[in-house]
C-alpha cells in the first residue's frame, strides 16, 4: 500500500509550513535535524513551536539564520553542496531534482540558456536550502511514495526580493505551476 501526502493549500504553502506538516504527521525533529546537519552548512538554527491560528493550530518550523550568514549560491553550488553530503542517495536525488526545477523555470523567465548561470538570491539562502532538502528528508523518512496538493492559491501582490519588487506570484513560480 502506498503512503501517500496531500496538502490543503487553501492559503498557499511555503518550505517551513511543508516541513511543520511534516512534524504534525510524525517526522521526528532530532532525525530531522541530524539528517540536515550532514549538509555542513553553519550559521543557522532549527526551531520548532506548537502555534494556533484562529481554530487552528500545528507545528511552525523555523530555520533562524545568523544575520551575518547570508549568501547567495548558484544553482551548481548547491548541486555541489548536496552531492557531496553524506545524505542517502533518495534524499539526494530528491533534493537535486527540485533545485533542477527550479533552475529550470529561473532560467526560461531570465533568458538564460545554461541553467548552470543561474544565482540564486533568495533561494540560495540557508533557509530556503534546509526547506527544501529538509522536506526531501521528511519524504524519505516517513516513507511517503506519492505527494498531492490542492490547488495553489497565488494571490496578488508583491514583494521585495533582491532583483527588486516582484509580484506574487513571481515568473518562476508561475513557470513552475503551469500543467
Amino acid at each position: 500500500m502506498s503512503k501517500i501526502a496531500y496538502f490543503d493549500c487553501f492559503s498557499g504553502i511555503s518550505g517551513d509550513m511543508t516541513i511543520g506538516a511534516f512534524l504534525d504527521a510524525g517526522l521526528d525533529f532530532t532525525a530531522l535535524s541530524g539528517e540536515l546537519a550532514k549538509l555542513k552548512l553553519t550559521g543557522y538554527e532549527l526551531r520548532k513551536n506548537k502555534i494556533k491560528r484562529g481554530e487552528l493550530s500545528g507545528t511552525k518550523f523555523d530555520c533562524i539564520v545568523d544575520s551575518e550568514t547570508h549568501s547567495h549560491r548558484s544553482l551548481n553550488d548547491i548541486l555541489d553542496l548536496i552531492e557531496k553530503c553524506s545524505l542517502n542517495n533518495s534524499v539526494k536525488t530528491m533534493a537535486t531534482n527540485i533545485f533542477s526545477n527550479i533552475g529550470d523555470a529561473e532560467a526560461k523567465v531570465h533568458g538564460i540558456s545554461a541553467k548552470a548561470d543561474i544565482r540564486f538570491h533568495e533561494l540560495g539562502d540557508i533557509d530556503s536550502i534546509i526547506d527544501i532538502v529538509g522536506t526531501a528528508i521528511a519524504i524519505d523518512e516517513l516513507g511517503i511514495d506519492e505527494v498531492y496538493s490542492s490547488k495553489i492559491p497565488t494571490g496578488r501582490t508583491t514583494v521585495k526580493t533582491a532583483h527588486g519588487t516582484w509580484p506574487i506570484p513571481a515568473p518562476a513560480m508561475l513557470e513552475l505551476l503551469k500543467g
